[in-house]
C-alpha cells in the first residue's frame, strides 16, 4: 500500500509539473500574442506615414529628374501639327505636379479612408512622367 501512495504521490508531482510548464508556456504565447498586437496596432495608426513617404520620395526624385531634363519652355497638350496648344516655364511643370501629390498626401493624412487619396496620390505620379515624355519625344 506504500508503494502505491508513493507512485500515486509521483504521479501527482509529474502532473504538476506538466501543468505548471504547460501554464508557462500559456505565459510566453500570451506576451508575443501582444507584443504582436501592440506591433500591428502601431503599423495600424501609422499607416498613413508608412504608404506616403514612398510616394513622396518618388515624386521629389521625379521631380528633380524633370527639373534637369525639361526644356525651359514646356509645351502642354501636343496637337496632331506638332505643336503644343500651350507652353509653361519649366518651373511650373516641375512644381505642379509636384503640389498636386502633395495635396493628395495632406488628403490621406486628414481622411480616415487612406486608401483612396493615396490611390489618387500613386496616379498623380504619372503626371511628371508624361511631362517629360510628352516634351522630350514629341510625335
Amino acid at each position: 500500500m506504500k508503494k502505491i501512495k508513493e507512485i500515486a504521490a509521483g504521479w501527482n508531482r509529474v502532473q504538476a509539473d506538466v501543468k505548471d510548464s504547460l501554464n508557462a508556456d500559456v505565459s510566453v504565447w500570451m506576451k508575443i500574442k501582444r507584443v504582436v498586437g501592440i506591433l500591428v496596432m502601431i503599423i495600424y495608426r501609422l499607416r498613413s506615414v508608412f504608404l506616403a513617404v514612398p510616394v513622396a520620395w518618388f515624386a521629389l526624385k521625379l521631380a528633380a529628374y524633370n527639373s534637369e531634363h525639361l526644356p525651359e519652355e514646356v509645351g502642354l497638350n501636343l496637337q496632331s501639327t506638332g505643336e503644343f496648344a500651350m507652353t509653361i516655364s519649366r518651373e511650373l511643370a516641375v512644381m505642379g505636379p509636384l503640389v498636386v501629390t502633395a495635396a493628395c498626401l495632406v488628403l490621406m493624412a486628414t481622411s480616415r479612408k487612406a486608401m483612396y487619396p493615396w490611390a489618387v496620390s500613386i496616379l498623380t505620379l504619372i503626371l511628371p512622367v508624361l511631362l517629360l515624355v510628352s516634351n522630350i519625344y514629341p510625335v
